[in-house]
């Protein structure tokens, strides 16, 4: 079907005047006849559900964000009972039941918006000045949305990817933070999810540094190809070990694939850490009918490959020339390396770092202090671990907050409460008196001057 989606995109593209004008993305990159055959196959196949009634009583098919939305099983989410020991609630009960750690919580800490943000006339923001390192995933990009392998394939944002990053940057703002430096990957979405941020930041002028290190997997001959297909082709076990499995890299992309870093010019000319290749250099050599240097570049990578150049980059340099000297760090990547960053911030284990989901533009912020991840309250009063698909391992991800001392930390002030509430489904800050529930009370009423 595909194929014949591509043959008629073809003939369209040559026989209906001004075609290829008309089918140009609003920004300044069109869409690929790949993109554009699929998004008709999508519309194609929605239209042939509603003619047959399928959206009457059948449940919708989430879109496809990139990521495994926990391999379409609940959040598994955990609790304390009364005997203070974890149990799980929700989820799938059944099958092997492992030792739960009692440092896990069922709730993320999120920082309440600032009062002045709440209340206007209170004057400006306070600017945290402590260092933290803040981390956010690309916004959406028309791969993820097509649920293709994007890897190293320089996918910019989609519209609704631009939007994710520009409101990722005025909640950080509306929080008061600001940045020192900014870190980002040479893959174009990175580099414009951190452009947004800074933009409604106002602070386009900070030093931005780039590195290879920091770029997504490397997905080798996958690249390009959508994951619906790769699945049918070489069976759900095959297709579920090559995505996620640590140590297994999918097959690899030869020395003149299109998707070869090799032979794309900001690899060839800007990497400099990397051994050369005598392989490579006699294939670049017989290429150019000259004497070629070449490099050793991937042509595919596992997740564990990933991590051996994601971590290094970021203790052998974010930590020594940012964090060491207190400075304030963002850092805009994408969802696999950013795996291998909260992977050594947070202690994951090996084995669940693969159920990690990454939500696109949300901040994440690492807490230098109480060495734990929070998540910024954006005023809609919403459950972020509803909101937001942090997979099967959000529970390794968000730790108890802790000061030094081993008080709880106070930015965490905002909690859900349960649906047996009087307040069900609202945010309130944790432990509130009864004098200070009667003067949010008087202000909702109105009765406060």
């Amino acid at each position: 079907l595909l194929k014949q989606a591509l043959a008629k995109e073809a003939e369209w593209s040559q026989q209906v005047p001004g075609y290829q004008r008309d089918m140009q993305r609003s920004g300044r990159t069109p869409l690929s006849p790949l993109e554009r055959s699929l998004y008709k196959l999508m519309a194609e196949r929605e239209l042939n559900n509603w003619a047959a009634g399928q959206d009457a009583g059948a449940p919708e098919l989430p879109e496809d964000d990139g990521s495994d939305g926990n391999n379409g099983l609940p959040m598994q989410l955990l609790s304390l009972d009364s005997m203070g020991k974890v149990q799980q609630v929700g989820g799938d009960k059944s099958g092997n039941d492992e030792a739960l750690s009692a440092n896990m919580v069922t709730q993320p800490c999120v920082t309440g918006l600032p009062s002045n943000v709440l209340v206007p006339g209170l004057g400006a923001t306070p600017i945290r000045k402590d260092a933290v390192i803040v981390i956010i995933r690309h916004g959406k990009t028309e791969h993820n949305k097509l649920g293709l392998f994007t890897g190293w394939e320089d996918a910019p944002l989609a519209k609704d990817g631009v939007e994710e990053a520009k409101q990722a940057g005025r909640l950080l703002r509306a929080h008061g933070f600001e940045f020192d430096v900014v870190y980002t990957s040479w893959l174009t979405r990175a580099i414009e999810t951190a452009w947004y941020v800074m933009d409604e930041m106002d602070c386009v002028w900070l030093p931005i540094i780039k590195t290879w290190r920091l770029n997504e997997r490397m997905y080798g001959k996958l690249t390009g190809l959508s994951k619906l297909m790769v699945k049918q082709r070489h069976g759900e076990k095959q297709f579920k070990a090559w995505r996620r499995g640590y140590d297994t890299p999918p097959p690899k992309v030869s020395s003149f694939s299109q998707h070869y870093p090799g032979n794309d010019r900001r690899y060839q000319s800007g990497i400099k850490d990397v051994r050369y290749s005598l392989r490579e250099s006699l294939i670049r050599s017989i290429e150019s009918g000259r004497p070629t240097i070449a490099r050793k570049l991937p042509k595919t990578e596992s997740l564990k490959d990933c991590m051996d150049r994601t971590i290094p980059f970021f203790t052998e340099k974010i930590v020594p020339e940012a964090i060491g000297k207190g400075k304030r760090v963002l850092i805009s990547s994408s969802e696999n390396a950013i795996r291998g960053l909260l992977m050594h911030l947070c202690d994951i284990p090996q084995d669940k770092i693969t159920g990690l989901e990454i939500p696109n533009g949300l901040p994440i912020i690492f807490d230098l202090r109480s060495k734990c991840v929070k998540l910024l309250d954006d005023g809609t009063g919403r459950d972020p671990l509803e909101t937001y698909n942090f997979g099967s391992a959000a529970s390794y991800l968000f730790r108890p907050c802790q000061n030094e001392d081993g008080s709880p930390d106070e930015e965490c002030t905002i909690q859900l409460l349960d649906d047996d509430s009087d307040l069900s489904g609202s945010w309130l800050g944790s432990g509130i008196s009864a004098e200070d529930q009667a003067s949010l009370d008087a202000i909702k009423q109105g009765t406060v001057n």
